[in-house]
């Protein structure tokens, strides 16, 4: 995963992989991708738990390796995700590796792009 400064979910990501240029000729502007429009595509990623993270534990479980990562419920999404709106339902107290995942990101865009979107 990539570092960075946290995203909130109605931050806007608009850095060097997003079209920017005012050229006619060029390809329309994409949206801009923030985790309140977004279709949780990263909410299929395994997510490790660095440290003393306050996740509650029925959203937890322990690795092949022994390691604590969020559960993933039989849809292969993250426990804590609310399936009707696409948002994390622990958001205030999210892992820090989804605090540091960066919307709009070549990871994210590479996931979004598995996703059909």
């Amino acid at each position: 995963m990539r570092g960075g400064a946290p995203i909130a979910q109605n931050d806007v990501y608009s850095g060097p992989f997003m079209n920017s240029t005012n050229d006619a000729t060029a390809a329309p502007r994409q949206p801009a991708i923030t985790c309140a429009s977004c279709k949780a595509c990263c909410c299929k990623l395994e997510v490790m738990l660095i440290g003393d993270e306050d996740i509650p534990p029925a959203l937890t479980e322990v690795d092949a390796w022994g390691g604590l990562i969020m559960k993933r419920l039989d849809d292969g999404w993250c426990a804590a995700l609310d399936r009707k709106t696409h948002r994390c339902g622990i958001y205030a107290i999210r892992p820090v590796i989804c605090r540091d995942y960066a919307a709009g990101d070549h990871d994210c865009l590479d996931e979004r792009a598995r996703g059909g979107l």
